[in-house]
């Protein structure tokens, strides 16, 4: 089972580069974030004609996260239960035995003080909704935009300034407390040390320099991890014309899915 997470930077604007991307790749889902357009005006026809079904919470403007499967699902949220910031930033959907949440955590830099207790309450909120799967012996996929760099190795050595809501002590705690669950770091755990970029800023050559921040990231449940094959970021991706500033980060896990009995 293929499953890809990555932040598009405005769908309608790079449609094309996502189809010929599922077209090349095939995954079995692909959980897009940053779509920047309302629900009704996602394409979600144009990615049917290519196999795919979404799952779309929009927003004008800005936000908004979408889920493209491949095969049956069912919508099990819409908005992450106890952030009460309506943005249109999470849509869970189940298939094939996982219950996977598409994530787009609030950046923490804009709106003061305010726009960084947001960051937070959305980590806590997330931490809450893996402790429920986690009691319910469910088996989940929490992956998107984290907009947190976990340790000094995911950001280019002055890509951020100290005080930045990426590497703030208060967001990489909170990102340790939701790991410490039992969550596993796709691809952390595969490739535990080195530069592994997801993102690179449009400004001051940030791609030729690859002054980039690993900001994108696949947590695992227990028996999911156990599945694990491959975890890999598509770097060719940035170098496209008019690219997204992040990539995909796709995933492998061998089939199979438990049934709690």
């Amino acid at each position: 089972m293929k499953i890809a997470t990555w932040n598009i930077n405005s769908v309608r604007l790079r449609q094309d580069l996502v189809l010929d991307w599922l077209a090349r790749e095939q995954p079995d889902v692909l959980m897009l974030q940053e779509i920047k357009c309302e629900t009704h005006l996602f394409p979600s026809e144009v990615f049917a004609q290519a196999g795919y079904r979404s799952a779309v919470v929009g927003q004008k403007s800005y936000n908004g996260v979408a889920t493209l499967v491949r095969g049956d699902f069912t919508v099990t949220t819409e908005h992450l239960p106890g952030f009460t910031d309506p943005a249109a930033r999470y849509v869970e959907v189940c298939t094939q035995g996982l219950v996977l949440g598409n994530l787009y955590l609030p950046n923490g830099n804009s709106g003061a003080e305010q726009g960084y207790a947001s960051k937070l309450e959305f980590l806590a909120a997330l931490t809450a909704r893996a402790q429920g799967f986690l009691q319910q012996d469910t088996d989940f996929v929490l992956a998107g935009d984290y907009n947190i760099c976990p340790t000094p190795e995911d950001c280019a050595p002055g890509a951020l300034a100290p005080e930045d809501a990426l590497v703030r002590p208060q967001s990489r705690a909170a990102w340790r407390q939701l790991r410490w669950l039992g969550l596993t770091d796709a691809l952390r755990a595969l490739h535990p040390h080195g530069a592994a970029y997801t993102f690179w800023d449009y400004q001051a050559g940030a791609w030729p320099r690859d002054s980039g921040l690993r900001i994108d990231h696949m947590l695992l449940s227990p028996r999911v991890a156990e599945r694990l094959q491959t975890a890999q970021p598509d770097r060719e991706e940035r170098g496209k014309e008019r690219p997204s500033d992040h990539v995909p980060l796709i995933v492998t896990l061998e089939n199979g899915a438990h049934t709690p009995g």
